[in-house]
């Protein structure tokens, strides 16, 4: 029994709902995934805030024909396509999707879309090697207490120069 005319139109609204959230969405080809392996998949992504979603990929097309950012993903709406709706950290979202890719040995990236750009599946899996956002943020402190450190010797350092520069000024005067 096919869907109505009120179901097409509710699951485009909510797709464009989630793809304004999202940053980056990711097309794979989920041929031979069972129900189990999709509701793994789905549990891998939801800590990173990432959403798969499968759906016809003419309700897809019509979510995102007026949409910019997303009109790219259209090249590559193929048969069998689920889409991985990526919003918080995508790059914890892409490693979940790669943990699961390597235990069920199924699916394939077959690209996505960023800021109205189209990827292939190599710059999708570029992203994924990117640090975390924990990893920048602790990269970052790293650098800025290394810096801090540093000035806090230099400032340090200032009055035993002074002194000796007043010691060696008074050791001439004498």
């Amino acid at each position: 029994m096919g869907r109505t005319l009120e179901d097409k139109k509710s699951i485009v609204a909510e797709l464009k709902e989630t793809l304004s959230e999202s940053t980056l969405a990711v097309v794979i080809d989920y041929r031979g995934l069972t129900v189990a392996e999709m509701t793994d998949l789905r549990k891998r992504l939801r800590p990173s805030g990432g959403e798969c979603k499968v759906t016809k990929n003419t309700l897809m097309k019509i979510a995102i024909a007026d949409d910019a950012n997303w009109q790219p993903l259209s090249a590559i709406c193929k048969e069998s396509a689920a889409f991985l709706l990526l919003k918080d950290d995508i790059g914890a979202s892409l490693k979940a999707y790669q943990d699961f890719q390597k235990a069920s040995k199924k699916s394939t990236i077959m690209g996505g879309a960023m800021e109205g750009r189209l990827l292939s599946e190599d710059q999708v899996k570029a992203i994924a090697d990117l640090p975390s956002k924990e990893q920048l943020m602790a990269q970052i402190a790293g650098a800025i207490n290394s810096v801090t450190a540093k000035i806090a010797i230099g400032v340090n350092q200032v009055p035993s120069g002074l002194a000796r520069a007043l010691q060696a000024v008074a050791d001439k005067e004498s």
